[in-house]
């Protein structure tokens, strides 16, 4: 196993290169600097990363002309040839997978243990999706009585994918891949805290053949490069990933150009624990969907539902884990939680640590910084909470679960539908009947039975309520990205109707 220095080290040369030109942005297949620069910090020491060329609402006009010229070619261009060229993508991102990884962990902070597979899923991402292009365009043949109706697909045009900074690069993939696939354009805004691997997949795509405009870069911030793509009248669509707050604007500003949009937002998503479940099982599932990634996971389980007669065991047991959960550095291997991507954001997850307590929840593990340097907190639990409270409606979005009680069935559907968000949820129950009851009435868009988020590509990803609007995965993903069209055949002389004959 590599340690801590062998991956500093190799860390150092993968960053050189940045430390002189900086992180640009990239335009029709050319580096662009712009008019300003902004910093990107690594989470774990707040060391200078590299500058960052600040784009605008010029650079974004820039970005979206030449995703609008780039257009027409890259459409109309044979879907085999696409999935050529987005197989040779995941080629180079396979080849540089630990490179990737590395500056993942040293921008975001988080550990080693799961960014090291995170190139592999973004891999995964695009050969998904180069295998779906040759049919991305098919229809149905929807024959009636006099007519023929046939059905096909479009891509809707140049789009703006905004990305977030909890795992940047996978989820980069998981929009971008599917986008290209169908024959649309790109002009990928990501977020400012964890710009690197942005630049890497951009850098990829054009050494694997992408045209120049077919993917274009900008790193700025949501008021100004965000908003711009927002708004833009050549972008047709904006996919985004982030909070519910953000995604509200982002509708109100597409509104004046009818952007279709794509959201993936925010969760408060429960795991219930019935009595009958295997505890041992759920216990490992309700720590892994908190703790790993540093809990900066849309889908974490950051609410515990556990049956009251059984609560305080579970709770003894939970503790004894959570108290051993190894904080430290993201490129140790050894290390299960990093530090939280920026002061920002810790100041915003101890700021419910407070909260927790003033509503008299108990602190039961966590809940103290590690370290003076970097942002590290110790996995934090609070029990004896109530549905109403704040630490049980708002996501806090970092190692932090809520544990919640519940007399019954009936109750535990209460508190679990009882917050804005519906995005998971996580039931174990050895009781088949009582699953698939609940699972109907539960307010999510996605539900695991016995079992913690195992994700299937072809399946429908998204939440409804304040969590989005759309699905990704499989044939969804094309849905968002393409037009239908409808071309109606008469079959023979069928009646028409005489006006004024």
């Amino acid at each position: 196993m590599t340690d801590l220095a062998t991956h500093l080290a190799n860390l150092d040369g993968h960053l050189a290169r940045f430390r002189d030109t900086g992180i640009l942005n990239l335009i029709d297949g050319k580096d662009v600097t712009g008019d300003d620069w902004f910093e990107s910090r690594s989470p774990v020491d707040e060391s200078l990363i590299a500058r960052v060329a600040l784009g605008t609402e010029a650079t974004v006009d820039a970005a979206a002309k030449a995703a609008k010229a780039a257009f027409p070619a890259w459409a109309a261009l044979p879907g085999d040839r696409r999935k050529a060229i987005l197989h040779r993508i995941a080629d180079l991102i396979e080849a540089r997978a630990e490179e990737i990884a590395l500056c993942e962990c040293w921008d975001t902070g988080q550990a080693w243990r799961f960014m090291s597979k995170a190139a592999l899923r973004g891999a995964g991402n695009f050969r998904f999706f180069a295998d779906l292009a040759p049919g991305a365009r098919d229809g149905k043949s929807l024959p009636t009585k006099d007519h023929l109706n046939v059905t096909s697909r479009h891509p809707i045009g140049p789009v703006g994918v905004i990305t977030p900074w909890n795992t940047p690069f996978m989820l980069s993939t998981w929009k971008i891949a599917p986008a290209l696939a169908a024959g649309c354009t790109v002009v990928h805004k990501p977020a400012e805290f964890s710009p690197l691997t942005a630049r890497l997949l951009a850098e990829i795509c054009h050494e694997a053949g992408l045209p120049p405009g077919v993917l274009n870069l900008v790193n700025g911030m949501g008021e100004g490069a965000g908003k711009a793509l927002t708004e833009h009248p050549d972008i047709k669509a904006i996919a985004f990933v982030g909070e519910s707050r953000t995604g509200s604007m982002i509708m109100k500003q597409g509104a004046d150009t009818l952007k279709r949009v794509h959201f993936e937002l925010g969760g408060k998503n429960p795991v219930i624990v019935f009595d009958d479940a295997d505890l041992d099982r759920a216990l490992d599932a309700v720590i892994f969907m908190i703790y790993s990634l540093n809990g900066e996971r849309c889908t974490s389980s950051s609410r515990l539902l556990v049956q009251e007669t059984i609560a305080d065991r579970f709770h003894k047991m939970l503790v004894a884990r959570v108290n051993k959960i190894r904080v430290g550095h993201p490129l140790d291997p050894a290390t299960e939680v990093g530090p939280l991507i920026h002061k920002t954001h810790f100041d915003k997850v101890t700021s419910y640590i407070d909260i927790g307590q003033g509503e008299g929840a108990t602190l039961a593990a966590g809940g103290i910084r590690v370290g003076d340097k970097g942002w590290f907190i110790r996995p934090t639990l609070f029990t004896n909470a109530r549905s109403d409270m704040r630490i049980a409606q708002e996501e806090v979005f970092g190692p932090f679960l809520t544990s919640i009680t519940f007399r019954d069935e009936e109750e535990a559907l209460a508190i679990a539908n009882g917050t804005a968000y519906g995005l998971t949820g996580y039931v174990w129950t050895s009781d088949l009947t009582r699953a698939l009851r609940f699972g109907e009435r539960l307010e999510a868009g996605m539900i695991w039975v016995n079992s913690e988020n195992v994700r299937h590509l072809p399946t429908p990803f998204g939440g409804v309520k304040a969590s989005g609007i759309g699905r990704d995965g499989g044939d969804w993903s094309f849905e968002f990205y393409m037009e239908q069209k409808n071309v109606a055949f008469a079959l023979g002389h069928h009646k028409i109707q005489r006006l004024g004959a």
